[in-house]
């Protein structure tokens, strides 16, 4: 293969990886405000129907990727434990949209998604009070910044909110 025909594959193989990620960034941001504004603006009381929707149409679209377009092999399961490990991981993804489902009822976007960034940090420390096992300092260095940024973003929000509420009154 000439190095013209190889930086043209490389070119496609970016140009796609690029365009998956665009698309997955997109879809999260339009499932979000489309999720908030069924459940906040217009009333849409049901958000365990909501999750089940979302669960259903992925399930859907997965099996279509996989048998038809045969984008990533089909892996049978091989074992109960397997299975077990595999519902089990399920049930909790499940509960965890769920409960992002029901808190946008209540709270602004913008709180949710700084909430649902933190999860690194909050999966770093229950991995090693789990496990007894360290990750290297820089994974944990890494984690200080998205905290940060957090927790500066929350008070900013915070505080726009409460002088807001104070300016209506």
């Amino acid at each position: 293969m000439s190095s013209t025909q190889q930086s043209s594959s490389t070119k496609k193989q970016t140009l796609f990886i690029a365009s998956l990620i665009i698309l997955w960034y997109s879809s999260n941001i339009g499932v979000l405000l489309l999720n908030k504004f069924l459940l906040s603006n217009y009333g849409f009381r049901f958000p365990i129907f909501l999750t089940m929707c979302h669960m259903s149409a992925c399930a859907f679209l997965s099996y279509v990727s996989i048998v038809f377009m045969k984008l990533v092999p089909l892996q049978p399961i091989k074992s109960r434990p397997q299975f077990l490990k595999i519902a089990t991981l399920s049930v909790v993804f499940c509960g965890s949209v769920v409960g992002g489902n029901i808190s946008l009822r209540y709270l602004p976007v913008s709180f949710n998604q700084a909430v649902g960034a933190t999860t690194p940090f909050f999966t770093a420390l229950f991995a090693y009070f789990m496990t007894f096992k360290r990750e290297a300092w820089v994974t944990y260095a890494a984690l200080v910044p998205v905290v940060a940024g957090v927790v500066i973003a929350s008070g900013v929000c915070s505080f726009f909110s409460v002088f807001l509420d104070l300016l209506v009154i």
